[in-house]
């Protein structure tokens, strides 16, 4: 699921400026399969959060496939790391893999960003060998986030990102 800019010109209903786009548009919202397929989308104004309206995309699909003998997989980015949808897709029976925002209890973590022993390396090195169990404020039960650090060549710094999931794989 992800949201996208459809810019428009002239004065068309629902068009709004979108600071983040900086661009007067529409802000429409898609969910696709693992494809590349749309499965279903809705035309927003163009002034609304990435993640509003996200049931009305979401709900028809789950009800597609609800009678289907399938696996089910949701994948997001940190717009949609919100505690409804976790429990949406939990209650649905789908894995899920969605970005999640840093804070300042998720960072430290940083006892885990050593650098990696020996010469720099020419390429990115990436690792999603830290998960944990985390609970947010607004969430009903701890869930399991992974930690994506990723060193890039010249960077003196490690790049960390946060996955929340239900997944029950290895992080890598």
């Amino acid at each position: 699921m992800d949201s996208d800019v459809s810019p428009t010109h002239g004065d068309q209903e629902g068009t709004a400026w979108n600071g983040h786009f900086d661009c007067t548009c529409y802000h429409p919202n898609f969910l696709f399969n693992q494809f590349g397929m749309l499965e279903h989308c809705a035309l927003r104004n163009g002034n609304v959060h990435s993640a509003d309206g996200w049931q009305e995309v979401l709900d028809p699909v789950i009800a597609r496939y609800a009678k289907r003998d399938i696996m089910r997989f949701f994948g997001a980015d940190a717009a949609y790391a919100i505690p409804a949808i976790y429990g949406r897709l939990e209650e649905a029976c789908y894995n899920y893999a969605i970005r999640l925002p840093a804070n300042s209890v998720l960072e430290k973590i940083s006892h885990r960003l050593a650098r990696p022993v020996g010469r720099p390396s020419l390429t990115k090195i990436k690792r999603f060998n830290e998960d944990f169990q985390y609970q947010a404020a607004s969430w009903d039960k701890p869930r399991r986030v992974i930690a994506k650090i990723e060193w890039h060549p010249g960077e003196m710094f490690p790049r960390v990102g946060f996955i929340v999931t239900n997944l029950p794989m290895e992080p890598d």
